[in-house]
């Protein structure tokens, strides 16, 4: 695939959470692509050391903008720091989330509070904030990462499920409402994928093992299976995908029949009870 397939070229692209897990892999993607990045991030250090990184091996133009996306005042001078510079946006990705492990019924309401605050308050106000910008200027793209977790709730999670549910939604409504003003929305929901916050899930090979023959594909997603459906929906190839939700989860959502055990293993029962054809 040429860079040029995308026409991501010259796109202001602003990423949330720009030094995570995710985040990071996407900002390198649409450096790749020889988009302009904004990368949105509490680490001011980081992200500026990033930004500069991205300069020097991509040839881009980097705004690093110090923000907490909780926090409306920051959220605007985030906005403003970025028509400032470029005049315009093209692509929001809400990246930043917290997962904080917890049986609900032992889930401090503080944790609760705090988890949709970032996760579903924080996608909120970049989205209406810089989604203004959009509306005013008849285009623009939003992306949410979600995840699979936010239709088959991820057990003794805390709010993860929920909060992450909430986006889903929320990302429905503005692609309704905003849909007349050229702006799309769109959740990326991905599953089982390898990231520096789930590498431990990884460290036993045996749970690798166990966790890959749950998926149809037989193997564990990385970040470059997110990103690539990231830049997808991020581009105008994806121009009459609005409100729809792109599952990357190599097949796990389909896959419950085949966890039902069978004598012998389900393939070979039904090798062993196939009926040949009658000649």
């Amino acid at each position: 695939m040429s860079d040029s397939w995308l026409g991501l070229n010259d796109k202001v692209v602003v990423i949330t959470g720009a030094v995570g897990g995710m985040g990071t892999k996407f900002c390198e993607e649409f450096a790749k692509q020889g988009s302009k990045i904004v990368l949105v991030d509490l680490l001011k250090d980081k992200i500026e050391k990033y930004a500069q990184e991205l300069t020097d091996k991509y040839h881009v133009e980097t705004l690093p903008v110090t923000c907490d996306t909780t926090n409306e005042e920051q959220v605007d001078a985030a906005v403003k720091a970025v028509v400032d510079k470029f005049g315009r946006v093209d692509v929001l990705v809400n990246t930043a989330a917290i997962l904080r492990f917890s049986p609900l019924e032992d889930l401090r309401l503080d944790e609760w509070k705090t988890a949709l605050n970032v996760n579903i308050t924080g996608y909120f106000l970049m989205s209406q904030r810089f989604g203004k910008v959009m509306i005013k200027q008849k285009h623009g793209t939003l992306v949410h990462i979600s995840t699979v977790a936010s239709h088959s709730p991820e057990t003794y999670s805390g709010a993860y499920s929920t909060t992450k549910a909430a986006v889903d939604m929320m990302s429905k409504q503005m692609a309704a409402e905003w849909g007349q003003f050229g702006v799309r929305s769109n959740c990326v929901l991905p599953c089982l994928v390898k990231t520096p916050l789930s590498a431990n899930f990884y460290s036993d090979p045996k749970v690798e093992d166990g966790r890959k023959k749950l998926v149809a594909s037989r193997r564990i997603g990385t970040l470059d299976d997110i990103a690539n459906t990231v830049l997808f929906m991020s581009s105008d190839r994806s121009d009459y995908t609005n409100g729809g939700e792109v599952t990357v989860d190599g097949g796990i959502g389909i896959m419950m029949s085949d966890q039902i055990p069978k004598p012998g293993g389900r393939r070979q029962y039904a090798i062993d009870h196939h009926q040949p054809a009658k000649k």
